[in-house]
């Protein structure tokens, strides 16, 4: 197993502060960190889960879900046995909050496949990729020298400067946004809402493309309050951002009955009233996951499951009208 100093430690007295994100672990010799992929040994912090896969496999773009980039392609996807986050609801529990077996994958190793898969690029994905911020470093501008695109499928939930080194080395993120309650992340999560909500902030700032995944939680978020707020939040932020209201069923810890489909597509019409492009996920299909253009309502992109047609794009516009979608082809 490789084993590299953790970025972002210092030390205080006889323990080690990691500062990658806003858990703080505080160390002793021995301990490893609450994302199970950085330990204490002789006085400095290592990463222990370096390049070290769950899971890896070739997903339609739109599984991550990134329904405006590069609609209808391959991408590679891999992802660690880590998160840092304890969501009690947690619908892929089974890779992020225990221990599983895992197969190292190099950089270098990882470029190749890209090319060997004929793939668009990289997924970091299924469970925390930030956990592997080390490896992502180090692979996101090997990937990109090869032409490739670099995606994060994330919990968001990093400190400001370790956040601002590695953006520059990513093209899109799907930022999961949990709740628009602090309450909802601390009690349920373990996790703060700011934090968050910083990530999507500098996502747009620095100008990659950026999408947002809402699980809607039975007898938690949904409801209308909750709903109108999330849309505000992304609304302030960038009204372009694509929402995907997602369906929550019962899984790991949290064992209420599975997200009502007529609240999702109530809510759906909430958010519409000032999202342009609101998408619903977990859901049989119901027109929830087309792209129509919000200007002539042409049909732009129809999809059923990870199935994808494109009818009226090019070039990230609307054929019918020439509306800019915000689709990066």
């Amino acid at each position: 197993m490789k084993r590299i100093k953790a970025a972002y430690a210092v030390k205080e007295g006889d323990r080690i502060l990691c500062e990658l994100c806003p858990r703080f672990c505080r160390l002793a010799e021995g301990q490893e960190g609450f994302c199970r992929g950085r330990e204490v040994s002789g006085g400095e912090l290592y990463v222990t889960n370096y390049g070290q896969a769950v899971s890896m496999g070739v997903d339609p773009i739109e599984k991550k879900p990134l329904f405006h980039f590069h609609p209808g392609k391959p991408i590679l996807s891999l992802g660690p046995n880590s998160c840092n986050l304890s969501c009690k609801f947690c619908q892929n529990a089974d890779i992020s909050q225990g221990r599983v077996s895992t197969h190292y994958v190099s950089p270098d190793d990882l470029t190749r496949l890209v090319e060997n898969y004929d793939s668009i690029g990289v997924a970091f994905t299924y469970s925390e990729p930030l956990m592997w911020y080390e490896y992502i470093r180090d692979s996101a501008p090997l990937v990109r020298e090869k032409g490739g695109v670099v995606v994060l499928v994330t919990n968001g939930y990093l400190c400001e400067e370790p956040l601002r080194e590695l953006l520059p080395h990513i093209d899109a993120l799907n930022v999961d946004l949990k709740s628009s309650q602090e309450d909802f992340y601390h009690r349920l999560c373990g996790g703060h809402l700011e934090d968050v909500l910083r990530t999507i902030r500098i996502g747009v700032e620095l100008g990659l493309h950026i999408e947002v995944t809402h699980l809607v939680v039975t007898g938690e978020n949904d409801n209308e309050e909750n709903i109108r707020a999330i849309r505000d939040i992304i609304a302030a932020i960038s009204p372009r951002i694509p929402l995907h209201l997602s369906r929550y069923f019962p899984h790991y810890k949290y064992n209420e009955p599975a997200t009502s489909g007529e609240f999702l597509l109530k809510a759906r019409r909430i958010c519409q009233e000032k999202l342009p492009f609101v998408y619903l996920g977990n859901i049989a299909p119901n027109g929830g996951e087309d792209t129509r253009c919000p200007v002539c309502d042409e049909l732009i992109i129809s999809r059923r499951g990870y199935a994808t047609e494109i009818h009226a794009l090019l070039d990230g516009h609307c054929v019918k009208c020439g509306a800019d979608l915000g689709v990066v082809q």
